[in-house]
């Protein structure tokens, strides 16, 4: 395996180290930067990746997370293991600065609710805090960081004498100062003057023998000494023995602190350990912000997919001159396991390379990825770079002999679990000769399964990789008309040099562009346009190839639905026979009364036997008659309906055929069915209620099964059915103005705000932050209105808009789910979200 800080400087990701440490506030977390590396252990990567990623959540939505108090603690905890050690006081309040953060971050993970970032409440829940420690810490002191007064009785009593001595020496030595400047000794304006805590009076080098007392300091010319007078010497000689005796009761008190401290130095380390973790962590999941990054998935059948990955510094270096970059999407799978990128010079093959092997790299160092979060990386035990010009001086290697150097290791070292980035592969020799070796070389990494990503310009490698089944061919487009490389990958083609049109622009002359198509023969030439007259078909080809998927999945969802629809006819018909039934039954009773009171009437009036029983018959056949009509006018029509489904659906298959060709749109035979059997008196959105038990009315807002969510002036209450009862509009009018004029004026504003409200929203081209503040109101409203269902435009783009906004919906409560619409309305580019 190469060294990993050569890996590292060619693949540039050693600016991606400065980045992340210039966001770390520790020391420990700045030295996990330097010493991390890349894992092939799928469990580790997860767990690196999850933590960032929970930690980009709570960066991005958390305000109650600590921000500041990140600071190295280790480095002075650990000394005090010793016995007789001691804290000092610039240590205590860094102590103090710790403790108070490590407090704020565990309890911010105990109150996240349930199932919220896991893999960071694991890491802190072993963490212990002990609230004892910062409340010593307070009572000794203060808030400036100074040791306080009554940190002790004995530093109290020092501290009180301190300032009676000063007290008395200040009052003392402006008097001689005052006498001194009357007696002419000292300056007028001259005033006391302090020199290591003693205080000195300033008079002139030719009075210092007139003035008692010792003489401490000069002025730098000489001409002004500092002289403290005999009369505040003693006192002075006390002030400086209450400092000294005053900092040996600080020192006492630092101790004592310290012996408290010693038996919390165990779990106090591992808490400064985890504190440095999390500002690690933390500076990881900034640099994922600031470059858009989201969480790749781990391949499990070995593929590497990327899905719209832009190179992290090239993106930021194009910011800085306001362009965009070109987004980067590829798969390599075991059976197509070398992409062979061939193109125009400067048409982005390098950049290509060089980005599948940096996000590679990010990936397993633990990093997220700017890419699609659908994007799959596989974990790959070594990688092989070789790219740009290792030509040595002093190992006496050419340009071409080190990339055959590299070459070699390839050959003897890669493996199926090996990934090879290399650029402009075959070139630094005479092209015949480097171009069979690097063929040669190619076939063997092909035949061992090796994951390779290879730039050339060679028309043998990009024959070689349209034959055999492990590689494929990749093109960097070229805007042909304009004479301008486009940067982007378009995997499956060979690509073209456009080395006589890019001359042409450049300005070469036309006969010598003649001259160097004769010279490269008419059979080069016809090779180019052959290639991109390829291209051409091929775009066109995947268009129609696009259209006919659409169109499929279009009709696939069209009968799904139709066969949830079935289903749903086929209950209602179930519905409707029962209720048809239940009512002719009802009709026959009635009549089989009537038939009773018939006969007792014909026995009454002594009739004849055989005319009774011809009545009866009669009636007997009214009641089967009137039972039949009652039963086959519903039955009839929704087995029309219901065959005419069936037969629908035996014929998918043609008919799917047929409207792909035309392009029309089915019918949809259900609305009319559905306008049947829909019963007028269950309640629905906008009906006025009343509650039952009470004078409270409102507006049903939402129905559920047997519940409705009805509105009350400002508040919407979920209210069971049978719990409310159905009022008319005339009604509920006549109630509101019976209202309180606030309860009135809250049911009107409600009801304004559901007029003017608009279930969907469109936030394309709004930044993220500006995106989720726009979102947030607009679901806030939603749920307000009691709307069940809104939609969210955003636009497809690079994805990350909509993969950051449904994670903001995940944590809100009241929303049910999100899901992208159906294809044929906008796909993935809208969100639909349930509301409950």
């Amino acid at each position: 395996m190469e060294n990993w800080v050569k890996i590292e400087q060619k693949l540039g990701f050693e600016k991606i180290k400065e980045q992340l440490a210039g966001r770390c506030s520790t020391n420990y977390a700045k030295e996990r930067v330097c010493s991390e590396k890349v894992s092939h252990n799928p469990r580790t990567i997860e767990k690196r990746l999850s933590l960032t990623d929970e930690m980009r959540v709570i960066c991005m939505f958390e305000s109650s997370f600590p921000q500041s108090g990140f600071i190295d603690s280790i480095e002075f905890l650990k000394p005090l293991e010793v016995e007789y050690s001691s804290i000092t006081l610039e240590n205590m309040n860094r102590l103090y600065t710790f403790v108070e953060n490590l407090k704020g971050v565990i309890n911010f993970f105990r109150g996240c609710k349930e199932g919220a970032y896991p893999n960071l409440k694991a890491m802190a829940e072993p963490i212990t805090f002990f609230p004892e420690i910062s409340r010593r810490i307070e009572s000794i002191v203060d808030r400036f960081g100074e040791v306080r007064d009554n940190a002790s009785m004995e530093l109290f009593n020092i501290r009180k004498s301190l300032r009676e001595k000063e007290g008395s020496i200040s009052r003392k030595i402006q008097a001689i100062l005052r006498k001194a400047q009357e007696e002419g000794l000292a300056d007028e304006e001259a005033s006391v003057s302090v020199r290591d805590g003693r205080l000195l009076i300033p008079v002139s080098a030719s009075n210092k023998r007139k003035l008692p007392g010792f003489v401490y300091d000069e002025s730098a010319t000489g001409k002004t000494v500092f002289i403290e007078p005999m009369e505040v010497v003693e006192l002075n000689n006390q002030v400086r023995e209450l400092m000294f005796a005053q900092q040996r009761e600080i020192l006492r008190i630092l101790r004592e602190f310290s012996d408290f401290l010693r038996p919390y130095l165990p779990e106090l380390i591992d808490g400064a350990r985890f504190i440095g973790e999390i500002d690690f962590i933390r500076a990881k999941a900034q640099v994922a912000m600031q470059m858009e990054a989201g969480k790749p998935i781990i391949s499990e059948d070995e593929t590497l997919k990327i899905v719209k990955g832009r190179h992290p510094i090239l993106e930021a270096t194009l910011k800085k001159e306001k362009k965009q970059i070109v987004p980067l999407t590829l798969t390599l799978t075991p059976d197509k396991h070398i992409l062979v990128i061939s193109g125009p010079n400067a048409g982005g093959k390098s950049v290509c390379l060089k980005t599948v092997g940096m996000l590679k790299y990010m990936f397993q160092w633990g990093l997220l990825v700017p890419a699609s979060e659908v994007s799959e990386f596989r974990i790959f035990d070594d990688i092989f770079i070789d790219i740009g010009d290792e030509q040595s001086i002093e190992n006496d290697l050419s340009t071409y002999s080190s990339h055959l150097t590299n070459m070699k290791e390839v050959l003897q070292r890669a493996t199926d679990s090996s990934l090879v980035l290399i650029d402009e592969f075959g070139t630094g020799t005479e092209p015949t000769a480097g171009g069979a070796i690097a063929l040669a070389i190619l076939e063997n990494i092909e035949l061992k399964g090796v994951f390779g990503v290879i730039t050339t310009h060679y028309t043998n490698l990009k024959f070689y990789a349209e034959k055999v089944n492990g590689a494929i061919n990749g093109a960097m487009l070229f805007d042909v008309a304009n004479i301008q490389p486009l940067y982007k990958l378009e995997v499956g083609l060979p690509g073209n040099s456009f080395a006589f049109e890019l001359a042409r622009k450049i300005g070469l002359p036309d006969h010598i562009i003649r001259v160097a198509e004769e010279n490269a023969g008419s059979g080069y030439v016809d090779m180019e346009k052959q290639l991109r007259k390829i291209s051409r078909n091929r775009r066109a080809l995947d268009e129609k190839l696009a259209r006919i998927k659409n169109t499929d999945r279009t009709l696939e969802n069209i009968a799904e639905k139709y066969e949830k629809e079935l289903t749903d006819i086929q209950a209602v018909k179930k519905q409707l026979l029962a209720e048809a039934k239940r009512e002719a039954q009802a009709i026959i009773e009635q009549a089989n009364k009537k038939v009773e009171a018939t006969i007792k009437e014909i026995k009454e009036a002594q009739a004849e036997k055989e005319r009774t029983k011809a009545a009866r018959r009669e009636l007997e056949e009214f009641n089967s008659t009137l039972e039949q009509e009652n039963l086959s006018e519903s039955d009839r029509k929704i087995e029309a309906k219901m065959n005419k489904l069936l037969e629908r659906k035996k014929k998918k298959e043609e008919r799917q055929q047929r409207e792909a060709r035309k392009g029309g749109a089915v019918a949809d035979p259900v609305q009319a069915i559905a306008a049947q059997v829909q019963s007028p008196k269950e309640l629905k959105v906008g009906d006025k209620v009343k509650i039952k038990g009470g004078d409270l009315i409102g507006e049903v807002m939402q129905v559920g099964g047997n519940w409705v969510n009805v509105a009350v002036g400002s508040i919407i209450s979920k209210v069971q059915k049978a719990n409310v009862e159905h009022i008319s509009n005339k009604e509920f009018s006549n109630a509101v103005k019976s209202l309180p004029k606030t309860m009135s004026s809250h049911s009107e504003s409600l009801s304004e705000r559901k007029l003017n409200f608009k279930p969907n929203i469109d936030i394309r081209g709004e930044r993220l932050m500006e995106a989720l503040e726009i979102v947030s109101r607009f679901i806030d409203d939603a749920l307000m209105v009691g709307i069940g269902e809104v939609k969210i435009l955003h636009g497809k783009g690079n994805g990350i808009l909509k993969e950051e906004i449904r994670k903001y919906l995940r944590t809100v409560p009241g929303v049910v789910s999100c899901k992208d619409e159906d294809i044929q309305f906008g796909g993935s580019g809208i969100t639909v979200v349930k509301l409950d």
